[in-house]
């Protein structure tokens, strides 16, 4: 092999790190051999005074040859597990042996058939101190800074609802608060001193057929509501005459059917129930000229949308408690002074608080309804005695369209209950004077 190998002169050294001691240019069989060619062959020079001989060998052999020793090593390798079974003292272990001279702590030993065993010094480490942390600490009284640590608990009322898509549960909330912000601008003011022909007991005579015509005819609950909802704006803004107040009430149902039902009435059968009072061609003026005022508005939140969520914030899948509010949102909607002075979410949460008031339920008023109407129990008294001082007066009352629509058994014959005590005006008048 020494024929073989190929005397290269050094490099330069840096620096005189050789410090004279090994000349320039001096010759070293043993040194690295300097690449003469990067590519598949290598050609190695000879030694000086012999004669060149050219070796063709692959560049790759001597990697194969370190492959092949590598392979033989991992052979004569003991198993893995015989050598992590062994037990091998850590750097803590050193220091505390060579210091204290204490017993050392086991170590973490991998078997394939033993579990893991943990030190008693990690164990030590991972324990937590007992108490309060500091950020329980600052996260308490940052609650009670706000007024959050003592806030009532208040019931999702959604959640059921999670999977129902037309439930609409994330957006329920905001759609709410915008019903609640715009509720205003469909409301209307005292208009009888506009109306010389007209007074609040035409209206109620009006209200009463309307509803007598609307259970007729089987329409939705929201078709009702939007009715009045039209009737009450256009006689605010036109002045109506004794003879034309049916055919405003006829149109106010001919559109908020249009504008609610799958399958509205048409104008024949609005004819037909009149007793054929108006013409076809009436009927649709008097629809034209509503729309007109109106400025075609029909999108409005009515008493029958805040129903609908103060009552599944009462008692949910409760159908007498349904019953009986809704049965004191229509007495409501007659009565020309309740429509006047209770905005639509006012007086859909005084029927459900005399609702619950009529049917003793306890307590009368919870944290969660006070929640999704904004309203507390004081709030509302004023509003839920009216409405119970009508329960009162419906049985001898002349217009009786909704006490028999509420005595029937498919709507729980609700208006047969007894009134509510607490809300009654004798009970009332009982309290004052004693």
């Amino acid at each position: 092999m020494d024929h073989n190998k190929a005397a290269v002169p050094h490099n330069l050294p840096r620096g005189g790190e050789m410090g004279g001691k090994q000349k320039i240019g001096q010759v070293n069989g043993k040194n690295r051999r300097v690449l003469g060619d990067i590519g598949n062959l290598v050609i190695v020079p000879a030694a000086e005074g012999k004669p060149k001989a050219q070796v063709t060998r692959p560049a790759t052999r001597s990697f194969c040859a370190q492959l092949l020793a590598n392979a033989q090593a991992e052979k004569n390798k003991k198993p893995l597990a015989e050598v992590v079974n062994k037990v091998v003292p850590t750097k803590v272990q050193v220091k505390k042996a060579a210091s204290d001279n204490l017993a050392p702590e086991t170590v973490i030993v991998i078997s394939e058939d033993k579990e893991v065993k943990q030190s008693p010094l990690s164990g030590r480490r991972k324990t937590k101190k007992s108490g309060k942390t500091l950020t329980s600490t600052l996260t308490a009284r940052s609650k009670a800074a706000c007024g959050l640590a003592n806030r009532p608990k208040i019931d999702d009322i959604d959640a059921v609802d999670v999977d129902n898509h037309l439930a609409a549960v994330e957006y329920v909330e905001d759609i709410y608060n915008f019903y609640k912000l715009t509720e205003d601008e469909g409301r209307v003011n005292d208009y009888m001193d506009f109306q010389p022909e007209l007074n609040h007991k035409m209206r109620a005579i009006l209200v009463d057929w309307l509803i007598e015509v609307h259970r007729k005819f089987e329409l939705m609950p929201e078709s009702l509501y939007l009715t009045m909802n039209i009737l009450d704006r256009f006689l605010s803004v036109k002045t109506v005459p004794r003879r034309e107040l049916q055919l405003v009430g006829i149109s106010s149902m001919l559109i908020a059917c249009k504008y609610e039902e799958i399958w509205a009435p048409e104008v024949n059968d609005f004819i037909h129930i009149s007793d054929n009072a108006y013409a076809r061609d009436q009927i649709l003026q008097m629809e034209k000229a509503v729309l007109g005022k109106l400025e075609w508005y029909l999108t409005v939140p009515t008493p029958y949308v805040f129903l609908v969520r103060y009552i599944k914030a009462s008692t949910p899948n409760d159908q007498e408690m349904e019953n009986m509010a809704f049965f004191f949102a229509e007495l409501g909607l007659m009565n020309y002074k309740t429509t006047i002075t209770c905005c639509p979410s006012m007086l859909a949460a005084s029927s459900v608080y005399a609702a619950r008031c009529t049917l003793n339920k306890s307590p009368l008023w919870t944290q969660t309804l006070q929640h999704h109407t904004g309203y507390s129990e004081d709030q509302l008294m004023e509003s839920a005695k009216g409405l119970v001082s009508y329960h009162l007066g419906a049985a001898e009352n002349k217009l009786k369209a909704i006490y028999r629509k509420f005595s029937s058994p498919d709507r729980g014959a609700v208006a047969l209950f007894p009134p509510a005590r607490n809300l009654s005006p004798t009970n009332t008048n009982t309290t004052t004077s004693s």
